[in-house]
């Protein structure tokens, strides 16, 4: 037995349950996954895409369904600077720019609406997920959202609006974890950055067409002008449920439901065959058996309750931490574009052609951060990123103590910038994170829990900001900053102290490293060998701190 306990004792565990490709996997099973490791560690980025070509185009595709989540997510705050929907359902306000305000609770309201579904849909997921299968709950979610739309699209009443987004964000909160978890399993380490990220830019792509849309309609003197928008979402729901209907299954879920042979198929479904052989294939699986009986070794059983509980408790705490702080970065001031531009001073038709441009870093920034992902760490990009848009924030701020022409346009123009830091760095480097820092067994519940989060830190976020930035509230304008800017920068201070390096660590490397306490600045130096003993102690650490103390 290694120093981790790690011998052919696990694999015989599961032989009493499971078939003969089990038991023909369990002969030489630490051997096969060292192979496919090692191979793993050694491939090329040319090679892994040539590998694995058909999981990039399924995982691509998939990730579609959170185009349709940030298309409305953003489109509600939008429609507070619209306006025929603010002389709808708002108040006349002398000071605005449209004449009519929706109040600062009717805006946390309809804000909070889709997070509240959102809470409740990835619960239900992080449970439904590892039951069912994700396929099948994908699936049932795209039905349910096809009946939810009916209730925006003909709303008549804000309270109406309330209920439409918090049903509508059950199945959105889904998409959310289902999308990451799939990207982060079906490619190798070389691409699972890329294809992580990729899901911030599908996030960019929605939001990039709700500005658009809600731009397009602002010529339509009429109710439809907001409606029309909402009708717009019933555009994907057939394509996306093909999508997901003939999408190969994650094989990492098969492999923890025993069905190896399933896994295998998948597997190959998901390779190119001309590329991968049938005993590469084979190899492949027996890692994930073998990370799958690493992590049962540390923990047994896969419910909400493990995610807190011996080295999960920090591994939830972190990615938890890292989808909260996607708001706490200030970015919850992008959200609210339209309406924070024209607190500042700037005309509706001009505020709504700097969201366009605003919105459009999401896709542009996303793509940046590729190129980054190949140069930096997720650590260094990450806490980097953090830093830099505290930095924007408080000049932000700065500038709303001046009142001319010139600040309210570089309040807009640093708006820009701010975003697409954010979408080079934190944007798309959370989901990559979140992937990659929860363990395999517990993904589903972890990457909900994180979302979960989330969506409480956007309820926060969707009752202060609007007051900060509402004419008739607080009205600070972009003086906002200041406060975001602080908290961007105890952000940046968490991120030295808490979040590790992930780049180029197998699941089972890093299970082994939570499992050993390692500290997340000693990550990236640490040296692991899963299948044996360290090449480079990974105790030294603690040697180290017991001399410093």
């Amino acid at each position: 037995m290694s120093h981790y306990g790690i011998n052919n004792a696990p694999a015989d565990v599961l032989v009493a349950d499971n078939d003969e490709i089990l038991r023909n996997l369990n002969a030489n099973t630490i051997s096969d996954a060292a192979k496919a490791d090692e191979l793993e560690h050694k491939m090329t980025l040319r090679e892994a895409f040539r590998s694995h070509k058909k999981a990039i185009f399924w995982s691509m595709a998939l990730s579609a369904a959170l185009i349709m989540e940030g298309y409305d997510v953003v489109v509600i705050g939008s429609f507070y600077g619209q306006p025929d929907f603010t002389k709808r359902f708002g108040i006349p306000a002398p000071g605005s720019a449209t004449g009519y305000a929706i109040t600062a609770p009717w805006q946390s309201g309809l804000s909070n609406g889709s997070s509240a579904g959102g809470i409740i849909g990835l619960l239900i997921n992080g449970w439904a997920a590892d039951r069912y299968g994700p396929k099948i709950v994908m699936m049932v979610s795209i039905v349910a959202l096809t009946g939810f739309i009916f209730i925006p699209v003909f709303a008549n009443s804000l309270t109406t609006l309330v209920i439409g987004e918090v049903l509508c964000g059950i199945p959105w909160g889904v998409f959310q974890t289902l999308t990451t978890a799939y990207a982060s399993e079906v490619c190798p380490i070389q691409l699972r950055g890329y294809l992580t990220a990729y899901v911030n830019l599908c996030w960019g792509v929605g939001i990039l067409l709700s500005s658009g849309v809600v731009k397009a309609t602002l010529t339509i003197n009429s109710d439809w002008s907001w409606r029309l928008p909402f009708i717009i979402q019933w555009v994907w729901v057939i394509p996306l449920f093909l999508i997901v209907y003939f999408c190969p299954a994650s094989p990492w879920w098969l492999v923890r439901q025993g069905r190896l042979e399933d896994a295998e198929h998948s597997v190959r479904h998901l390779t190119n065959e001309e590329v991968v052989s049938d005993k590469e294939v084979k190899n492949t699986i027996a890692m994930m058996v073998h990370t799958n009986e690493l992590e049962r070794q540390v923990q047994e059983g896969t419910s909400y309750v493990q995610c807190f509980t011996r080295t999960d408790r920090r591994r939830t705490e972190i990615v938890m931490m890292t989808f909260a702080m996607q708001l706490l970065s200030g970015e919850n001031l992008i959200g609210q574009g339209v309406q924070f531009l024209q607190s500042a001073g700037i005309g509706t038709a001009l505020s709504f052609d700097l969201n366009m441009v605003l919105n459009s870093m999401f896709i542009i920034g996303t793509i940046v951060s590729w190129g980054l992902l190949t140069l930096f760490g997720r650590r260094t990009l990450y806490t980097g990123g953090m830093a830099c848009m505290a930095v924007v924030l408080f000049i932000i701020g700065g500038l709303g103590f001046i009142k001319s022409n010139s600040s309210t346009l570089a309040v807009g123009g640093l708006l820009i910038a701010l975003n697409f830091i954010y979408n080079c760095t934190l944007g798309p480097l959370c989901y990559t994170i979140i992937g990659e820092v929860s363990s395999t067994r517990l993904r589903q519940k972890s990457i909900a829990l994180s979302r979960i989060s989330y969506q409480i830190m956007n309820i926060v976020c969707g009752i202060l900001v609007p007051r900060m930035i509402n004419t008739t509230a607080w009205n600070w304008g972009a003086k906002a900053g200041l406060f975001w800017g602080g908290s961007a920068a105890l952000s940046t201070v968490y991120c030295l102290l808490r979040l590790p390096e992930t780049k180029g660590r197998s699941y089972g490397e890093l299970d082994l490293m939570f499992e050993n306490e390692v500290p997340a600045w000693r990550f990236k130096s640490t040296k692991v060998d899963q299948f044996g003993v360290h090449s480079e102690k990974t105790m030294d650490w603690k040697e180290d701190i017991q001399h410093i103390g």
